[in-house]
C-alpha cells in the first residue's frame, strides 16, 4: 500500500520541528493547486511529523503535489529573530508521485537561512 509521509528537523536548533504547519496541496494538470484548499493541514508532533501517513492507499494518486511548511511563523514561534519580511516564509516543495503503490517521504531540513530536501525512504 503507498503512503506519504514528511518529516522537518530544525538544524539550527538541532531538533524536530515540533509545531511546524504543514499543508499539502494537489495540482491539476496545468500546475494550478486543486481548488478547495489544501488536501489537508497539520502541526507536526514532538518529532517533527504527523502522526499519520499524509496520504495513504486509495487517497495516494499519481500526480503532482505541493508541501508548504510554514517556516517564518514557526522559527517567530521559537523567538528566533528574523528580519522583515524573513528570508525564508513559506517553503514550498513540489514533487511528483508517479507510483501510487510506492512509499513517498519528503524530508525538510531546515534554518531560518536555508533548506534541504530529498526523497527518503
Amino acid at each position: 500500500m503507498g503512503r506519504l509521509t514528511t518529516h522537518v528537523l530544525d538544524t539550527a536548533a538541532g531538533r524536530p520541528a515540533k509545531g511546524i504547519r504543514i499543508e499539502l496541496h494537489r495540482l491539476d494538470p496545468s500546475g494550478a493547486r486543486v481548488a478547495g484548499g489544501p488536501l489537508l493541514a497539520l502541526a507536526a508532533n514532538a518529532d517533527g511529523r504527523g502522526d499519520h501517513p499524509l496520504l495513504e492507499g486509495a487517497a495516494l494518486l499519481a500526480g503532482v503535489y505541493e508541501l508548504v511548511f510554514h517556516a517564518g511563523r514557526y522559527f517567530t514561534g521559537q523567538g528566533v529573530a528574523l528580519s522583515n519580511p524573513p528570508f525564508l516564509d513559506e517553503v514550498v516543495i513540489r514533487f511528483g508521485i508517479a507510483d501510487p503503490a510506492g512509499h513517498y517521504h519528503v524530508p525538510l531540513l531546515i534554518s531560518p537561512y536555508g533548506y534541504s530536501t530529498y526523497r527518503g525512504s
